[in-house]
């Protein structure tokens, strides 16, 4: 079941330094909501606390509130390992297990969750292939490198291993930026068909892509060189685009910052 994001004056700090302040969002289920803003803004750090990604670097704490329907994902008795299970994530670079076949890395995450049985193993990488666009393409081949893949292949094999799992939210960090236009398009129309079931949050530079693939869109923003990003203006993705509410939303948008 997709869920639903509340989060609550969320502060993200890497030691002393706050890399985000004070953001409070909503993300609705079975919708696409993608962060757009200028380089450094705290974009992919902020998509990093709604798993507890941004944990695995030294000093990394937040305080403030991220709520999965009615889980505190902060609460001292949760397990960030169970929070990455949930809430899964695909990196701006695909980054398949290289010496690992197509097949084993669509399954990994199941072995690491203790299913064995070679059926249940077989049935859900075909399924997860399929719901990546990708099974067609390698049915024939997964026993082949998962590294051996076209890029645009590679991150649509990762989008499969993080849905293999079977999460709830689906975060996606820049997840084309390192494609060619043919491979982006594939992306974006698996972002599409993807939202029917999950929870998508995705990282972009690409204001086009933004505006193709989402429902709502969050513009972050830093104040000067050294503050922390902060979240601007967050709204349906077409108000965002046609009618913000905030002139440096509107000046970024239309190309005269960032």
């Amino acid at each position: 079941m997709a869920k639903r994001i509340d989060v609550s004056d969320l502060n993200v700090y890497y030691g002393a330094f706050k890399a985000v302040e004070g953001v409070t969002m909503t993300v609705e289920p079975r919708s696409v909501t993608a962060f757009i803003g200028p380089s450094g803004c705290g974009k992919s750090t902020f998509l990093r606390t709604l798993n507890r990604m941004h944990e695995v670097i030294p000093g990394g704490r937040v305080e403030g509130k991220v709520m999965l329907d009615d889980q505190d994902l902060y609460a001292s008795n949760v397990d960030p390992v169970a929070v990455r299970r949930t809430v899964g994530m695909v990196f701006q670079r695909p980054n398949p297990f290289p010496t690992m076949s197509i097949y084993d890395n669509v399954a990994a995450g199941l072995r690491l969750n203790g299913v064995k049985g070679r059926k249940k193993l077989d049935e859900v990488v075909e399924k997860s292939l399929n719901g990546a666009n990708l099974w067609n393409e390698v049915k024939d081949r997964l026993n082949k490198p998962g590294a051996g893949l076209s890029g645009g292949q590679q991150q649509r094999l990762c989008i499969a291993r993080a849905i293999a799992v079977e999460p709830q939210v689906l975060l996606m960090d820049e997840p084309c930026s390192a494609l060619d236009p043919i491979s982006t398009l594939a992306i974006e129309d698996l972002i599409s068909e993807l939202k029917s079931q999950y929870t998508i949050v995705i990282v972009t530079h690409n204001m086009q892509q933004a505006a193709r693939v989402s429902d709502q869109t969050a513009f972050f923003n830093l104040a000067a060189t050294g503050k922390p990003g902060k979240l601007i203006e967050v709204d349906n993705t077409q108000k965002i685009f046609n009618n913000p509410g905030v002139k440096a939303t509107e000046d970024y948008i239309s190309g005269r910052f960032g």
